[in-house]
């Protein structure tokens, strides 16, 4: 397995705990940093640097020109690593967990291994924003996909997606990208619907992210959300720049949380009304799927229309179909506070038909039964 250091990719991986494989995980960056819960799992770290010299980090932050120079010297290249580990493990099986930083940096080795399978789990922006970013990442994406043999996605609009670049092997289906939820554990923390008083707010604000599209929205509608508790959680400088520059924080009731633990973010959301999340392109979010688990009403985008495999407006949520367009935002964000029987009905739609189906159990033993599969078909 190839991935870059992610909670996402840590609960995937725990699905194959107690199964028979081997597993091997190279960290692509090398956070250099060896994780608990992935103990089963033989992990690769440590790699990246040749000397890693005192005084590197000061050298990056302080003279970032000097350090680009040192680092050409100083990196080994993780094609490289991978290939020498690829012929150490002698493995059946290759799994890149997305296409940027897992599968191209690979792809040359793989071509010299045809007889090793191989399988790249798409996750978010993996497919459908890099087919829209220019020639460079289209030529990536048509070289690589061809030479894929399994694909997991993490919603339908994807696979095909992926088909239309040129992935010609075999579907393994749409899984959650960090596999499934503990409903029982995190049922503790849902207060009833009676007792909720906080509208969550995602701080993703980045060229794909759109919170202060969301907080713009806000914006309009003080008076309507002076009895709720405003949350942002997750926000970056441009989040919290923005706040300040439109006096949010003078708000009484509005809170603002940069990074905080994905267990505090559930806690929150199992306090929420309401969830929102707004970006130009993504796969099937996580805290989307989180905020159904938790019993929050959902009001998300919808890029290329993923999000609306799980949402059907005035059913189960709210999508955003202009991340763009704060006042349209506001409007749906104002909906949603004025019809409290909606939302009760949306949570109990999302409690009977969505929530069972992200179920941990489940959906490990449906992964498992794709490995399964996979094992099965490594001949042909």
């Amino acid at each position: 397995m190839l991935s870059m250091f992610s909670n996402h990719f840590f609960n995937w991986t725990e699905q194959l705990k107690d199964t028979d494989h081997e597993i091997y995980w190279l960290d692509v960056y090398d956070s250099n940093t060896k994780v608990e819960k992935l103990d089963f799992v033989h992990q690769i770290t440590g790699w990246r640097y040749k000397y890693d010299y005192p005084g590197r980090h000061f050298l990056k932050s302080k003279l970032p020109r000097l350090h680009k120079g040192v680092k050409i010297f100083n990196e080994r290249k993780l094609s490289h690593i991978f290939e020498k580990e690829l012929k150490r493990i002698a493995p059946d099986v290759v799994q890149s967990f997305a296409l940027q930083p897992a599968a191209y940096p690979i792809l040359d080795v793989m071509k010299k291994y045809p007889k090793i399978k191989w399988i790249l789990s798409a996750w978010g922006n993996d497919l459908y924003y890099r087919q829209q970013t220019g020639i460079d990442d289209i030529l990536n994406i048509k070289q690589t996909l061809p030479e894929i043999d399994f694909l997991f996605t993490d919603c339908k609009r994807d696979m095909l997606v992926a088909r239309s670049l040129g992935f010609k092997g075999k579907e393994l289906g749409v899984f959650p990208g960090g596999g499934g939820y503990d409903l029982e554990y995190y049922a503790q923390f849902r207060v009833p619907f009676k007792n909720r008083n906080i509208i969550l707010i995602k701080g993703y604000e980045s060229h794909l992210g759109r919170c202060n599209k969301i907080l713009e929205a806000v914006c309009y509608l003080k008076k309507e959300l002076q009895n709720y508790e405003l949350i942002v959680f997750g926000g970056n400088k441009r989040v919290e720049e923005f706040i300040k520059q439109k006096q949010l924080d003078n708000w009484e009731n509005f809170n603002f949380f940069g990074k905080i633990p994905n267990i505090e973010v559930l806690k929150y959301m199992g306090r929420s009304l309401i969830y929102i999340g707004n970006s130009i392109s993504d796969g099937m979010p996580n805290t989307l799927l989180e905020a159904i688990v938790m019993g929050a009403f959902p009001i998300q985008s919808n890029p290329g229309d993923a999000t609306r495999e799980i949402i059907n407006p005035e059913q189960n949520g709210f999508l955003i179909d202009d991340p763009e367009d704060s006042n349209r935002i506001a409007r749906l964000i104002k909906r949603a506070i004025e019809l409290p029987e909606l939302r009760q009905q949306a949570i109990a739609y999302n409690d009977k038909f969505i929530r069972p189906t992200l179920n941990r159990n489940l959906v490990v033993n449906q992964v498992v039964n794709k490995y399964k599969f996979i094992q099965d078909n490594l001949e042909n």
